[in-house]
């Protein structure tokens, strides 16, 4: 059985993509970077922290799945060494556009797999190129709401897709689930999808 220690909807549907039906976890994990902490060590922290406490969930069932693999999965913009989480509201969301407007950041995504025994992670890095943006383009992606509840303040795989110059890596891994590394990861847990 596999678990998704994911409140994401998108993740949910990109493990879909590869054939797998994960049942849901809604965990709660605090996503606070260490003063020393790398950006790929906090990505990879988070990550590990959301199946950590997705595998406690499991065992805390009344119905232990003794073959459960737990994902956890995390995704950060990071422009000059600065981790962009989520946007609080509007004007986070066009501060951190207008950041982002004409330059090249990186978007780490993490995924880690455990069960029982084992415990196993996956590091994916993209390059993204932002567009030109200007007030006005700001302002109405701002206004279309897609930037909340996304790092960066925008989703690739949405309306935000038209702010995106270049890519150089993984388009999944973006949204917020690589896919070739996590089937990779799956594979070595011996789950094939279905």
């Amino acid at each position: 059985m596999l678990y998704l220690a994911s409140k994401s909807p998108r993740r949910r549907e990109l493990l879909q993509q590869l054939g797998f039906a994960p049942v849901v976890l809604d965990v709660d994990v605090p996503e606070l970077r260490g003063a020393a902490e790398s950006p790929q060590d906090y990505v990879s922290r988070v990550a590990r922290d959301k199946a950590q406490a997705g595998l406690v969930a499991v065992g805390q069932a009344k119905h232990l799945d003794v073959g459960a693999v737990v994902l956890g999965s995390d995704t950060e913009v990071v422009l000059d060494g600065e981790v962009f989480g989520k946007p609080a509201d509007a004007a986070q969301a066009a501060d951190m556009l207008r950041r982002l407007s004409g330059r090249t950041h990186r978007v780490i995504s993490a995924v880690w797999g455990l069960d029982a025994a084992r415990a196993h992670g996956e590091l994916c890095t993209s390059q993204v190129r932002f567009a030109r943006l200007d007030e006005a383009t700001i302002a109405a992606y701002v206004a279309t709401g897609e930037p909340f509840g996304k790092a960066g303040a925008y989703a690739i795989q949405g309306r935000g897709a038209a702010l995106v110059e270049h890519l150089e890596g993984s388009y999944s891994g973006v949204m917020g689930l690589p896919l070739f590394e996590t089937a990779r990861l799956l594979r070595g847990f011996g789950m094939q999808s279905g």
